[in-house]
């Protein structure tokens, strides 16, 4: 899969280092994947959530922090939608959040 938005991953990092490993090996995995329905991702991660609009919800380092992709199976891109601790992701709309630029 192509990840849209990996500088956003980074970026998190930097303030949240204790989610750095946990969301570069997502990140490694996801870009080897090759997810062509929301079965494969279930397949892969047992508790990732599907909130429509073909997007998932990712717990990253033990739930302490979210990652909201969308995710275009046809063409092979996930797109990164919202990255934060778990508390931010309760104050969201994650069928709708956009990643801010």
């Amino acid at each position: 899969m192509r990840i849209v938005a990996k500088k956003n991953l980074l970026a998190f990092c930097m303030t949240h280092a204790a989610a750095r490993q946990s969301l570069l090996a997502w990140h490694e995995e996801a870009a080897k994947a090759v997810w062509a329905t929301p079965q494969d991702i279930k397949d892969r991660y047992a508790s990732a959530s599907f909130v429509g609009h073909n997007r998932v919800v990712f717990n990253i380092k033990g739930n302490a922090y979210r990652l909201i992709v969308a995710v275009a199976y046809r063409i092979g891109v996930v797109y990164i939608k919202f990255i934060g601790t778990h508390a931010e992701y309760d104050a969201i709309d994650a069928a709708t959040i956009e990643l801010e630029w």
